[in-house]
């Protein structure tokens, strides 16, 4: 297949996103080889910039490449729609830090280029072709890249509740693209939009440029596009994030909750590939400490605990999770007389301490927390507990199943409700409060 390039220059204007900045965006033609490139003509000597992954220095709700001085945010549209439409060789001159956001999706950017017209060059377009499997895990979301002949993406779209879960599996082509995903618009859940706002974000924001999730609510100006228009829009941006691999990727990609850290990760990982591919060598690959892909388990054995949760010997108070679903967890911690709080509690009648039962639920739900958001360097702090109530003592050669529920979740706090019971009676149960920090601040 031949490169591909535009017939004419082409321009539209807009406001951004996240800069909230006007800007004036123009599509020019470039000579074979010559790739996608950003120019900045509003910046003293017009600096260019070659997206790739390694110059992404900011993945909050958006991709954003920088290099010097120069730096562009929410490149993922733009790219999008260039990879999905086949165009290859482009110069992209913008008078701001941000394209245009439009309607929230790609499809202006599409008309553009048809509008400009892709025309063949004389020169074969190059591709990367996978030859091994590349995966990514982070919390409760996963990536996976499958040897395949061509572009195919197989998405599953869900919200912390799993009130809005979505899938969908398209073979990507000029197409598919234009007709399936390109018109599929941006959007975000209601409570995270204040936190956004704080760190500085969607200050070109409004219901012109985004489809908002509140409870089981869409807030939309027109009516959905696509009644699966949340996946669609995953695939969009996982299409345009794997345009900072360089190079046309031929690959499945089987991805569950991502989001753009996610794939950057995966490019990076396929940037790895493809450049050892180039020295005509294959590249060792990295021993990966054990982990299941979060989004298909079911249950957790101690070793996924341990990935999971800070705690080491001896305050562990998880030994399995033998059941999670969207909002509940049930754990067990087999008591042995090998507890060294046995020695002191009590000498001659070991009783183990109603406090480590409460702190059993609270790892109990600070696993489940944690599954249920983007769980990178974060790490689930307990900051409460209410009407906690002990029944029956609890002996070494019990069995305590741990059930706890979660109630509440805003932002970065949330609520469960938590219950140890042994031989179906009920020893202890409370409810808790939790908050999700970043692990800079216990250092």
């Amino acid at each position: 297949m031949k490169q591909r390039t535009l017939l004419r220059e082409v321009s539209i204007k807009g406001n951004a996103l996240h800069t909230g900045d006007a800007v004036h965006m123009t599509f020019k033609p470039a000579p074979v080889n010559h790739g996608i490139v950003f120019k900045r003509t509003d910046l003293h000597g017009h600096p260019e910039i070659k997206p790739r992954v390694d110059l992404v220095t900011d993945l909050v709700r958006a991709t954003t490449i920088q290099q010097g001085h120069a730096k562009i945010h929410t490149v993922e549209h733009v790219l999008s729609a260039l990879s999905g439409c086949g165009v290859d060789n482009l110069l992209i001159e913008m008078d701001a830090g941000e394209p245009p956001i439009m309607d929230g999706s790609a499809r202006e950017f599409v008309k553009l280029i048809q509008q400009g017209e892709p025309v063949e060059q004389d020169a074969e377009r190059e591709y990367f072709s996978l030859t091994d499997t590349v995966s990514v895990s982070r919390g409760n979301s996963s990536i996976i890249a499958l040897p395949y002949d061509g572009l195919k993406i197989t998405c599953t779209s869900a919200d912390d509740r799993g009130i809005h879960t979505q899938h969908l599996s398209l073979t990507i082509d000029p197409d598919v693209y234009v007709t399936q995903v390109a018109a599929s618009r941006t959007f975000t859940v209601y409570e995270d939009i204040e936190e956004l706002i704080k760190l500085g974000k969607i200050k070109g924001g409004s219901l012109d440029c985004a489809v908002v999730i509140k409870g089981d609510k869409i807030i939309s100006k027109e009516p959905l596009r696509f009644a699966d228009e949340f996946v669609r829009h995953k695939i969009l941006d996982i299409i345009g994030d794997i345009v900072l691999l360089g190079i046309p990727l031929k690959a499945h990609i089987v991805a569950t909750r991502p989001g753009h850290a996610l794939n950057a990760e995966l490019t990076k990982q396929l940037l790895e590939r493809y450049e050892a591919w180039k020295k005509g060598g294959k590249k060792p690959a990295k021993p990966a400490t054990p982990k299941a892909e979060v989004t298909t388990e079911t249950t957790l054995d101690i070793r996924r605990v341990l990935d999971t949760v800070p705690h080491r010997y001896p305050f562990v108070m998880i030994d399995r999770v033998v059941e999670i679903t969207p909002e509940t967890l049930t754990a067990i911690k087999n008591v042995t007389i090998n507890e060294p709080y046995f020695q002191g509690h009590y000498p001659g009648n070991p009783v183990m301490p109603g406090v480590l039962q409460i702190e059993a639920m609270a790892q109990a739900a600070g696993i489940l927390l944690l599954r249920r958001t983007n769980t990178e360097n974060k790490t689930a702090l307990f900051m409460s507990c209410n009407n906690v109530k002990w029944r029956k003592p609890v002996r070494p050669g019990d069995q305590i199943s741990i059930q706890v529920k979660m109630t509440k979740l805003r932002g970065t706090i949330a609520c469960a409700e938590g219950e140890c019971t042994v031989g179906g009676q009920v020893v202890s149960s409370g409810e808790l409060m939790f908050a999700l920090v970043d692990n800079s601040q216990l250092d």
